[in-house]
């Protein structure tokens, strides 16, 4: 909907007088108007938002556009947000939205100020004035309209869904192989469910569950899957993180969308209640002690990580390709990814040290 409301603003002439009013708060920050319309395609995705940076004539401001734009909230991101806001302020609707727009907020003034940052150290000089040639306004195309959205929704799910299935599968792999040793105490919980099952079959079944559940947490804990996310946990443990989220957060460097369906593969044996959906057994998966994985300081910490944090590997190969230098590229990944983690650890350790 966003890529097709875009091209209608684009096909009625309006978005380069945008630039042109933008022009004003931009040079504030380094950048000039023409910025603008690459920002506004990066709240769909931030690949087409890169491609579009070439309408930006100076390179120096054309690289900070590219450096700054995957900042901005893209649609990968609204499942993470969905999940982490649920759990922040699920009997709070209201505060729930403003946290929502909170986040669209704080990567916009992150990206404005990395910008105003590195035009005035990486890249210095005086930009260009801005000189634009305004076009006459007209009533927008449907087709036209349509015809943008299909092909930028399409580079969006190429690269998108792609990553996303061959990240899911190898997932799958990782966590089911090498096969461990089934603890003692699974066989003899389905013995005591067999012989409990003619007479009480709610507690067979329960019992059942609780093999099944310590069957696959010891699966999984042994997996290679495990022992990734274990081997990268302290890098995380101050942000509240543990080796669960650890491997959602490492393969959603590949793309932001798998967090969600990576933490579906690990917390899929966590909760055997019926009827309940993935997002909700997700929110009350339990760490290795009993703990829930989500509490409030962790989901704060974590929301805040994927506001800033650089995890595209698409949005990489595009503005290495856009500005001709894996430099630019790395500079931009490391950057987000030190500044996210920074400020991750900031918001957990605030937020403990409210809540007690």
């Amino acid at each position: 909907m966003l890529f097709f409301l875009i091209g209608l603003l684009e096909d009625t002439g309006y978005l380069a007088r945008a630039a042109f009013v933008m022009d004003r708060l931009l040079r504030k920050f380094g950048l000039p108007g023409q910025s603008f319309v690459p920002f506004l395609s990066a709240h769909a995705c931030a690949i087409p938002a890169i491609m579009a940076a070439r309408i930006v004539p100076d390179r120096r401001d054309r690289i900070a556009t590219i450096l700054v734009a995957p900042f901005f909230s893209c649609s990968a991101r609204l499942p993470v947000y969905v999940l982490l806001i649920g759990v922040l302020f699920i009997d709070q609707p209201l505060i729930g939205g403003l946290a929502f727009f909170g986040c669209y907020v704080l990567g916009a003034l992150a990206a404005l100020f990395t910008a105003l940052l590195v035009r005035r150290t990486v890249i210095p000089g005086v930009s260009r004035p801005m000189m634009l040639e305004l076009p006459t306004y007209k009533w927008p195309s449907i087709r036209t309209a349509v015809l943008n959205t299909i092909d930028r929704a399409w580079v969006f799910l190429k690269n998108a869904g792609t990553v996303i299935l061959a990240i899911v599968i190898v997932l799958w792999w990782l966590s089911a192989y090498p096969k461990v040793t089934i603890p003692d105490s699974v066989h003899a919980l389905r013995d005591q469910a067999s012989v409990v099952a003619t007479t009480d079959i709610v507690e067979s079944e329960r019992l059942l569950n609780q093999a099944n559940s310590i069957e696959y947490t010891t699966q999984l804990s042994g997996s290679f899957a495990g022992q990734l996310g274990k081997f990268f946990q302290p890098v995380f443990a101050p942000l509240g993180y543990d080796w669960k989220l650890t491997v959602g957060v490492l393969t959603s460097f590949a793309a932001r969308e798998v967090f969600v369906s990576t933490l579906a593969v690990l917390t899929a044996g966590d909760d055997n209640v019926e009827n309940v959906g993935v997002i909700e057994k997700i929110e009350h998966a339990k760490r290795d002690n009993g703990e829930r994985i989500f509490n409030v300081p962790t989901a704060a910490s974590l929301l805040v990580f994927f506001v800033l944090a650089m995890q595209c590997l698409p949005t990489i190969a595009v503005t290495r390709r856009e500005t001709g230098s894996w430099n630019w590229a790395l500079l931009q990944l490391g950057y987000m990814t030190v500044l996210a983690w920074v400020a991750s650890f900031i918001t957990f350790t605030i937020v403990t040290m409210v809540m007690k």
